[in-house]
C-alpha cells in the first residue's frame, strides 16, 4: 500500500504553448512517465508512516529504512505516541540499519514531541501550507528537503521536492548550472509546472526512479536514457 495524493498528473497539458525550461520541464516529465509508467509513491501505510520514512532517510538508502520501519513496527504501532514511549537506547538499536540511528532516534523523539505539542497530524492537516512548512522547518533535523516530503507525501501539498537526483538529473540536461539553492530550484519546477499536487508526486518520485536506474552518479547509462537526445550531459 502506498500514501499518495491525487491521481491525474496534469502537467502535460500545459498552460498554453509554453516555452524554454517550462516547456523542457513538461516534456521530461512525458518521457520519464512514458518510459518508467506510474511510481506510486510513497511507499507508506499511513501518513505518520511517511513522515517516519521521511526523517530516517536522510542519508541513506530507501532499503535501510524499509528494514529500520520493518523493525519499528514489529515492535510496536507506528503512533507518535509509541514512538515516544520506547526508551531511545532501544530505539536507536532498532533504528541501526539506516546508520546515524542515535542521531535519528533523537530526530524521531524531537519530532513526534512536537507533532503531539501541536495538536497532532489532523491538527497541522488544517493548516495553511506556508504555515505548515514553517512549522516542519522549526522542528529538529526537519531541513527543506524533508519538510517538502511531508507535505508532499503526508498532506498532499502542491510543494516540489528537490534532491541530490533532481541536481544530478537537470544538471546533465543543462537545466541547472549547480549554482542554485534549494529553494530556486523549487520555485523553478512550482512555477513552470503550477500547483498540481499528483504532478509533483509523480514527477519527483519518477527523477528518484530514473537516477538510480538509468542516469546514475556513475557510470550512467546513457545508450537506455530515454532523454538521451535533447541531453548535453550523454556520453
Amino acid at each position: 500500500m502506498t500514501v499518495a495524493g491525487p491521481t491525474a498528473p496534469s502537467a502535460a497539458r500545459g498552460d498554453g504553448d509554453g516555452d524554454g525550461a517550462d516547456e523542457t520541464l513538461r516534456r521530461v516529465f512525458e518521457c520519464l512517465l512514458a518510459a518508467h509508467g506510474p511510481q506510486g509513491w510513497w511507499p507508506a501505510e499511513t501518513p505518520f508512516e511517511v513522515m517516519l520514512g521521511a526523517i530516517l532517510t536522510q542519508n541513506t538508502a530507501w532499503t535501510n529504512v524499509e528494514k529500520a520501519l520493518g523493525h519499528l513496527a514489529a515492535r510496536i504501532p507506528l503512533t507518535p505516541e509509541a514512538v515516544l514511549a520506547v526508551p531511545e537506547a532501544e530505539l536507536a538499536a532498532l533504528l541501526r540499519p539506516v546508520g546515524y540511528f542515535n542521531v535519528k532516534a533523537a530526530r524521531l523523539r524531537a519530532f513526534c514531541s512536537a507533532l503531539l505539542a501541536a495538536g497532532g497530524e489532523a491538527a497541522l492537516a488544517a493548516e495553511d501550507t506556508a504555515s505548515l512548512r514553517r512549522r516542519l522547518l522549526a522542528m529538529h533535523g526537519v531541513g527543506p528537503e524533508t519538510a517538502d516530503d511531508i507535505l508532499l507525501y503526508a498532506f498532499a501539498r502542491p510543494v516540489f521536492v528537490v534532491d541530490a537526483y533532481t541536481r544530478r538529473l537537470f544538471g546533465r540536461l543543462a537545466l541547472l548550472d549547480g549554482s542554485e539553492g534549494y529553494e530556486a530550484i523549487r520555485a523553478l519546477f512550482e512555477q513552470a509546472l503550477g500547483p498540481d499536487t499528483a504532478l509533483f508526486n509523480e514527477y519527483h518520485a519518477l527523477i528518484v526512479r530514473h537516477a538510480k536506474d538509468i542516469c546514475r552518479a556513475r557510470r550512467p547509462r546513457c545508450g537506455e536514457c530515454v532523454l538521451r537526445d535533447g541531453c548535453p550531459g550523454a556520453v
